[in-house]
C-alpha cells in the first residue's frame, strides 16, 4: 500500500477537522491534542493536520509518501541517493504519535518530502508523547539540511 501524504499547519484544528471530514466523507483515523490525521481511501491520501498559531493562514508543513514496509523506505533511500539527491534518514523515530522509519529530501523549492513507514502506533507502544510532539518531530526533520547541501 502506498499513498501520498499532505501535512498542513492549521490555525483552527476543530474547524479544519470538520471541513476535511465533509470534503473527504471520512472522520479522522487518529486524534491527539493539536493533531489529527485522515486515512482517505479515494483518492489514496494521508491528510495530517497540525495545529499552529491562532489566526495564521493554513500552510504546507510537509509532503510525503507512506509506504508499507521498512524495505520500501530503504529502497526509496537508495534510489534517491543514486539519483544524486541529498537525504536525511530517521529510523525508529517517534513522530506524529507513531514509531516510523523515514527518509527526507527537499524539492527545488525547498519543499520537504518524506518517504516513511509507520511501524507501530505510539499507543500500542505504551508511549504518550507530549501534546506538541505531533508537529515537533515532523517540522524538525522537514527543516533538516537535506537538499543540495545548503541547509535551512
Amino acid at each position: 500500500m502506498s499513498r501520498i501524504q499532505l501535512a498542513l499547519n492549521v490555525a483552527d484544528l476543530e474547524a479544519s477537522v470538520a471541513f476535511y471530514s465533509k470534503l473527504f466523507g471520512v472522520e479522522p483515523a487518529k486524534r491527539r491534542p493539536g493533531y489529527a490525521n485522515f486515512a482517505v481511501a479515494e483518492p489514496p491520501l494521508k491528510l495530517v493536520l497540525i495545529e499552529g498559531e491562532p489566526g495564521q493562514d493554513t500552510r504546507l508543513d510537509h509532503l510525503g509518501v507512506e509506504v508499507g514496509t521498512t524495505e520500501a523506505v530503504t529502497a526509496a533511500t537508495d534510489r534517491l541517493k543514486e539519483s544524486g539527491l541529498a537525504t536525511f534518514e530517521e529510523n525508529d523515530t517517534s513522530c506524529c504519535y507513531a514509531l516510523q522509519d523515514k527518509v527526507w529530501v527537499h524539492g527545488p523549492g525547498r519543499e520537504p518530502w518524506e518517504v516513511y513507514v509507520v511501524k507501530a502506533d505510539a499507543a500500542t507502544l505504551g508511549k504518550t508523547p507530549a501534546p506538541d510532539a505531533g508537529d515537533a518531530c515532523c517540522t524538525a526533520a522537514a527543516e533538516a539540511p537535506v537538499s543540495c547541501g545548503c541547509g535551512t
